[in-house]
């Protein structure tokens, strides 16, 4: 087994250090603090600098933390509290609708799924936490899009790749799509993504009513459809259920 690298082993240090302390510091400090000479700490924080994990004053040319480390540990937090407090709603849905139950966050242009309960039935079934599903064909990624303009206005038409012949693959198609989301509050997906199978998802919502997720079912087209083709009254009703509760454990007053 190959060991440590020594360069990442001393950036990981810098960052600590910086991370301790309340004031920016500068190079000779940082190499004093971890017996660095002088050049190696000042090459660490620039190959740093060029990756937004620390920032460099102006003015004083001491170092602090970067916004994009920053971003990614409120990710970190944002998405573990999410999952955390939807657990038991999750498994709640699951039993509930006797379907499978997913929970998805944005993720440079993709749904992230972060939690995953299986069907709860004897057959055999794949886990996709960590999986990335399209934003455009699945009920997760409509919902994420309808509620947040800013990722729906990065997804370029031509990235609106077909699954199957029910995808949409068109613009206006897709923001007709999310008008009717916003407009009834739920997504669907019946066969857009894999042939055979449906689901509904609605947002969740957090402090001040901001949208931090969606959760969702899947399952087969025959249990999750009615006979007209649309998602049963019942599921969407079931999965509503679990969105709000979620909402209000993250601080949501009413919705």
């Amino acid at each position: 087994m190959p060991g440590p690298i020594q360069s990442i082993e001393r950036a990981a240090a810098i960052l600590r250090l910086l991370a301790d302390g309340s004031r920016r510091l500068g190079v000779s400090e940082i190499a004093d603090s971890l017996g660095l000479a002088r050049g190696t700490a000042h090459g660490i924080l620039r190959t740093l600098q060029g990756v937004g994990f620390v920032e460099q004053d102006d003015e004083t040319g001491k170092y602090q933390l970067g916004a994009r480390l920053l971003h990614l540990g409120t990710s970190y937090l944002d998405v573990n509290e999410l999952r955390s407090r939807a657990i038991n709603w999750a498994d709640a849905l699951a039993a509930r609708s006797g379907e499978a139950v997913r929970l998805g966050t944005l993720l440079e242009g993709k749904v992230l799924v972060v939690h995953h309960v299986f069907r709860p039935d004897d057959t055999l079934q794949t886990l996709d936490v960590g999986a990335l599903l399209p934003l455009h064909a699945s009920a997760l990624g409509k919902v994420l899009l309808a509620y947040d303009a800013n990722a729906a206005a990065a997804l370029r038409a031509d990235l609106l790749e077909p699954y199957t012949r029910r995808t949409i693959t068109s613009a206006k198609a897709l923001a007709r799509a999310l008008a009717e989301v916003r407009e009834t509050g739920w997504a669907a997906e019946v066969e857009e993504m894999t042939v055979g199978e449906a689901g509904v998802a609605l947002p969740i919502r957090g402090h001040g009513g901001l949208m931090v997720g969606a959760i969702g079912i899947s399952g087969a087209v025959e249990r999750v459809c009615d006979g007209k083709g649309q998602p049963k009254s019942t599921l969407v009703t079931y999965v509503r259920d679990a969105a709000r509760a979620v909402s209000r454990d993250l601080g949501v007053s009413r919705w």
